[in-house]
């Protein structure tokens, strides 16, 4: 088992191309299932994740290559509609094979997903809507066996009660192959969202709205090959930002758009750094611990993102002063707080908040990884830690990060992948 080794009190400096974004790259490759022939995505980063999703759409007959960042899958012939359980168990996002199955074949089985522990995270909105366009689904011994109905699947309003993510592209690919028009009203809004309507568009599907809380699919029409470029991952941008700004330095990013990050970018700047936009690129410049600030909220977007938020608590733990944070989207995602504790931090959790009274400076330790964003935050923290860290567990950081290492090194970071 390999861990890092990291030693804190190097100032990061330099500039950083962000990867592609993971919570984009996994449902487009879903979406592929739905087009019977070669697309091609680039900028598709190299992640335990999507290797997983890789392996899954060979297993359904799809053919799945990687050369750098650019990967070829062609679904021209699939030859099965169920996953195995092993594979499903891999990663949460597997459920998104569900809607795209139904579109392309009219049937789907596969088990319960896996992923981090978050607390619960059931799916039975993404049930709802599918069942709302025609399908038949029976919950057995924790198996989903999902197909059309007799009538078919037909396009109609399917309206979210909260706006989940997933449940919303789930409903857009299997819209896509019912016939006629589905509206999804309470739709969830984030970048990832659009990005992944942009893919379908790029492939002929009609839909529009995505990035409001109203999405329109004109299903039932064929698609083609496309080949498309996966937007930049605005949370491994949040985490480079927070480690500059716990180490201190001045980082430039490129290959993400500032508009996706604006309320991480916000709290930043209320916390002390100083921030500059262009285009595609985000400059950050800490020179002094960081301040605290008023509550940070975790909210569906544009609100603060809730995979941030253990990353900006590692931060703003060494820094000073007080930030209450509230946690509205998970009930276990506070797991990293005690990791924390053990560098010093002072962070006192009650329920869904948590109160972070900055120590002016944590100090090494030896650590967890207990999911993918608290692992991000335990080397954010240990950045700008006094001594030495080693964190453990690193198959959950590499679920979402390429290169975490390599690209602080890159930064000047004293940081080793040890076996």
């Amino acid at each position: 088992m390999s861990y890092y080794e990291i030693q804190g009190g190097r100032s990061l400096y330099g500039t950083l191309e962000v990867h592609g974004a993971k919570n984009s790259v996994l449902p487009i490759l879903a979406a592929c299932l739905l087009v019977p022939g070669q697309c091609v995505l680039h900028n598709c980063p190299d992640l335990s994740d999507v290797s997983a999703t890789l392996d899954i759409l060979r297993l359904l007959g799809g053919r799945a290559e990687r050369e750098g960042d650019t990967v070829v899958v062609d679904a021209s012939a699939l030859i099965r509609s169920s996953i195995p359980e092993h594979l499903m168990r891999e990663m949460r996002s597997s459920v998104i094979f569900l809607g795209a199955l139904l579109a392309r074949l009219g049937t789907a089985e596969l088990s319960y997903p896996g992923g981090c522990e978050l607390g619960p995270r059931p799916i039975d909105l993404h049930l709802a809507a599918l069942r709302a366009l025609g399908a038949e689904i029976l919950e057995e011994q924790g198996a989903l066996c999902c197909r059309r109905c007799r009538k078919g699947l037909q396009g109609r309003e399917i309206c979210l009660s909260i706006p989940s993510v997933g449940a919303t592209e789930n409903a857009m690919l299997a819209a896509c192959g019912c016939p006629g028009q589905t509206t999804i009203v309470g739709a969830a809004q984030e970048p990832e969202i659009a990005d992944l309507q942009g893919f379908l568009r790029a492939a002929g599907a009609q839909v529009t709205g995505a990035g409001t809380s109203t999405i329109t699919i004109q299903g039932g029409g064929a698609l083609h090959p496309v080949e498309y470029r996966v937007m930049g991952d605005r949370i491994e941008a949040a985490t480079y930002l927070c480690a500059a700004a716990a180490a201190r330095g001045e980082v430039e990013l490129t290959g993400v758009a500032p508009d996706t990050l604006t309320a991480v970018l916000a709290c930043l700047e209320r916390a002390g750094c100083t921030l500059r936009t262009g285009g595609e690129s985000i400059s950050l410049s800490s020179a002094a611990p960081l301040g605290g600030i008023e509550p940070v909220r975790t909210a569906p977007y544009p609100g603060f993102p809730t995979d941030a938020q253990a990353i900006l608590m590692a931060a703003l733990a060494g820094g000073k002063g007080n930030t209450l944070f509230v946690e509205n989207i998970f009930d276990s995602r506070y797991r990293h707080v005690d990791e924390l504790r053990r560098m010093g931090a002072d962070i006192q959790v009650a329920g869904r908040t948590a109160m972070v009274s900055g120590v002016g400076r944590l100090h090494g330790a030896s650590l967890r990884s207990t999911d993918l964003r608290g692992g991000a935050a335990l080397v954010v923290a240990a950045l700008g830690a006094e001594g030495a860290t080693q964190v453990f567990e690193l198959r959950h950081i590499k679920r979402g990060y390429q290169d975490l290492d390599k690209n602080l090194r890159t930064l000047g970071a004293d940081i080793q992948e040890v076996p």
